[in-house]
């Protein structure tokens, strides 16, 4: 009897013991579960929050584009009051009638304000670029905000643990002549391409130039310029610091290529 009733205990030890197994094991796997399910949900917050911040950076590139475009037609404006103040100056130096007094009061809001050590340029530079020891002809645009190159042949790469590139910069020179321009990449930025109204993703890099006595650091997008007639543009960020411009004339600061077919 006594061998009967201590089979019976060991059965139901077994039994209890079972059941605890088989219920840590269920809650195990809903814990798993759980995890798998946070980690999924984290997953889609993250892919919600770079699809919202994508969103936000074509808003802001479509924004710089029309303050480029603004800034284009307000410099157009500002050409055209100089053209008008100074048919004004032309037609009083022309009056014949020293005793005639004229109610016009001439005003030239468009005169640029100097600073020392400031110069001018025309809206066309000779500008060489260190790094190759040549020169370019660079467009001089007030109305552009950044600066930029026609670069092609772009190939990133890394050095010494930062990102840099290399390109060619196409202009008239003959592919197989053109030298390496190598720099580290500041940053990328996301430009809008005109002919297909899509983003690009460029690089923008900072190089040293020369333009006559100007020998300064400029920062350039290295974009597609193919559709323009000049490899480099230089805008308000690098001019406003050290010179101002004369639209009406070319080539002040620098001599003028000696052949120049644009």
């Amino acid at each position: 009897m006594l061998k009967k009733s201590l089979g019976l205990a060991v059965f139901a030890l077994g039994s209890l013991s079972g059941c605890a197994y088989m219920t840590g094991e269920h809650y195990s796997k809903q814990t798993i579960n759980a995890v798998n399910q946070s980690e999924e949900n984290l997953t889609n917050r993250i892919e919600e929050l770079d699809s919202n911040l994508d969103k936000q950076t074509d808003y802001i590139a479509s924004l710089e584009s029309e303050i480029i475009n603004l800034s284009n037609e307000v410099e157009v404006l500002k050409q055209r009051q100089h053209a008008y103040f100074n048919s004004v100056r032309k037609a009083q130096s022309n009056s014949n009638s020293a005793t005639v007094t004229s109610n016009i009061t001439v005003t030239d809001l468009a005169e640029p304000q100097t600073r020392p050590g400031m110069v001018t340029l025309g809206s066309l530079e000779n500008v060489g670029i260190d790094i190759v020891k040549t020169d370019f002809t660079a467009r001089v645009d007030t109305g552009a905000t950044t600066s930029s190159i026609n670069a092609v042949d772009l190939q990133e790469f890394e050095r010494n643990g930062q990102k840099w590139v290399k390109f060619h910069i196409s202009d008239e020179t003959a592919p197989e002549d053109r030298k390496w321009v190598e720099a580290p990449i500041i940053k990328h930025v996301k430009i809008r391409q005109s002919s297909t109204n899509s983003l690009e993703r460029r690089p923008v890099v900072e190089l040293w130039i020369k333009i006559g006595s100007i020998h300064e650091k400029a920062q350039f997008t290295l974009a597609d310029r193919t559709q323009m007639d000049y490899p480099i543009l230089l805008g308000r960020e690098f001019i406003q610091d050290v010179a101002y411009v004369d639209v009406s004339r070319e080539f002040i600061e620098s001599q003028a290529p000696k052949k120049n077919s644009k």
